[in-house]
């Protein structure tokens, strides 16, 4: 159990990662309604919603009124996807806590889903940092590189080209950076080597790991990424979500079983599972026309669950 973060943050990326992916148009007063009760759950870290042009992603045409609602709830860090500068621009307009930049380690990925080769991408993230720090704004930038693990374009991505894009980005001025398995290709195995050896070239400035999972795995992933010290993990609500490139995907990690696992092996995330599991069964109606995952939802909370909760918190 040592060898465990003693505390792990779950990054709600729902809103964003989640909603972009499904036909169901969200109204915005159910987002605010979304965060609210996210927050009142427990949860510090939410990604709202991504600047990009209305006529590509309508679904998160709003995300400037939730970032600005978010930024309203004491404590709670708000962020944002940004694929380019105007995007930046936008997030260092809104004041949102932290931006998160998308790379992708798959030359074939990034052009297929950026227009932009990985190379291109770091240096976006220069002109993203000059611009931010001529701003004087504090909004955080992250480098979030997917692909790591392989992707369904290109097949096989090295780790060495995943390393060289993580010093690239660190040299190009990311206060943060970050590793997708994007197409859910990746095994503990993997990501066990991978994130050590991520962990040794960025130290505290690597802190976030984001699994899908599309072939049952990401849990596991996650497990195998405590392991090497990483203590922040992205999920979605129902486990929403996925990469258009990456047929027949199942969504990211859900965020209720990942809490309840956490719960489990007495690592504390501040989530109030139940109020969690509650806010599940709202969006669940919001989306009923869409496929939602997660297992713990199924089932619900074990009897022994707040026994074990109890006993874990006085040993």
């Amino acid at each position: 159990m040592s060898s465990f973060p003693s505390n792990v943050v779950i990054r709600e990326v729902g809103l964003r990662d989640g909603l972009q992916s499904i036909q169901t148009m969200l109204p915005t007063e159910r987002k605010i309604e979304w965060i609210g009760d996210a927050y009142a759950a427990g949860q510090r870290e939410i990604e709202v919603g991504s600047y990009v042009p209305a006529k590509l992603l309508p679904q998160l045409a709003d995300t400037a009124e939730l970032v600005a609602y978010a930024k309203t709830l004491p404590g709670l860090l708000v962020s944002v996807l940004v694929p380019n500068l105007k995007g930046a621009e936008r997030a260092i307009e809104s004041q949102a806590d932290l931006m998160l930049v998308p790379l992708s380690a798959s030359h074939a990925h990034s052009l297929a889903n950026l227009r932009k080769t990985p190379d291109e991408v770091i240096a976006e993230v220069a002109r993203i940092r000059a611009a931010r720090d001529s701003a004087g704004s504090k909004t955080l930038i992250e480098g979030g590189i997917g692909t790591a693990f392989g992707c369904t374009i290109q097949g096989a991505v090295d780790q060495a080209a995943v390393l060289r894009c993580m010093q690239g980005l660190l040299d190009a001025g990311a206060d943060r950076v970050s590793i997708a398995d994007t197409v859910g290709y990746g095994g503990p195995a993997a990501v066990r080597e991978l994130f050590g050896k991520a962990r040794a070239l960025a130290g505290e400035k690597f802190w976030c790991g984001h699994f899908h999972d599309t072939r049952g795995l990401a849990l596991a992933n996650v497990f195998a990424a405590l392991e090497t010290g990483v203590a922040r993990f992205d999920a979605t609500l129902a486990g929403i979500g996925g990469c258009p490139h990456a047929p027949g995907a199942s969504g990211n990690a859900s965020s209720e079983d990942l809490a309840f696992m956490l719960a489990d092996m007495g690592i504390a995330t501040g989530i109030d599972i139940p109020r969690l599991l509650l806010l599940r069964e709202k969006v669940a109606q919001w989306l009923s026309s869409e496929t939602l995952h997660g297992a713990l939802w199924l089932s619900g909370l074990p009897k022994t669950f707040a026994h074990a909760s109890t006993a874990t918190l006085n040993a």
